[in-house]
């Protein structure tokens, strides 16, 4: 089984990395934005419009968003997803995974991060570098929990929200959809949909 990586850009990189890191097999990348024929050691496949000869050159490769802005990631899986490919994961050797885990298709789990006990990864959900989700959580489909997260136990993370780098989240706190937690934010109460929290205590300073 081979690996299609759709995104050029760091967070390509590091999905490449893992995958490598797996010993996977990648046929190639993909991007809208690259004209080279190569990109990092991988051949550049082409864009959305190459689709259709791709599918039909590689017809059981396995796909894997690699880009890191939750809704763009989430418009290009619906696209590919009218194509009826496959999705992947990718998972790195280092990251601590605990019993009794769901991960969704699509989904990154980066290196050196812990999910532990009993925890629901949705689908094309970014589990960044070092990042750690304790027992009992769920994190909805095509979430970002950016590197060096701290998520205690019972903690539920909506679709498409943004956990900033650094921040964290005490037990049993439920985060809407479609909210941004800013960088080293502590948060210690429910915070709605569609909201901007940050600082510590976390605090809504925008509605988005």
């Amino acid at each position: 089984m081979s690996y299609i990586v759709f995104g050029a850009g760091g967070h390509g990189k590091v999905v490449v990395d893992i995958l490598r890191s797996c010993q996977e097999t990648i046929a190639g990348m993909m991007d809208d934005g690259i004209q080279a024929k190569k990109w990092n050691g991988l051949p550049n496949l082409g864009g959305i419009g190459q689709l259709d000869e791709i599918t039909l050159k590689y017809p059981e490769a396995l796909y894997i968003v690699a880009i890191g802005n939750n809704s763009i990631r989430m418009n290009i899986v619906e696209r590919l997803k009218q194509m009826q490919v496959q999705f992947g994961t990718a998972i790195h050797s280092s990251a601590v995974i605990g019993s009794n885990i769901s991960i969704g298709e699509g989904t990154v789990v980066m290196p050196n991060a812990v999910i532990n006990a009993d925890t629901h990864i949705g689908e094309h959900v970014i589990i960044n570098t070092a990042a750690t989700i304790d027992h009992d959580c769920c994190v909805e489909h095509f979430a970002h929990i950016s590197p060096g997260v701290h998520v205690a136990g019972g903690v539920t993370i909506g679709c498409r929200s943004h956990v900033g780098i650094s921040a964290s989240l005490i037990p049993g706190v439920s985060i809407g959809k479609d909210t941004i937690i800013g960088a080293a934010s502590c948060v210690i109460r429910d915070l709605p949909d569609h909201v901007v929290a940050v600082g510590c205590p976390a605090r809504v300073i925008k509605n988005l």
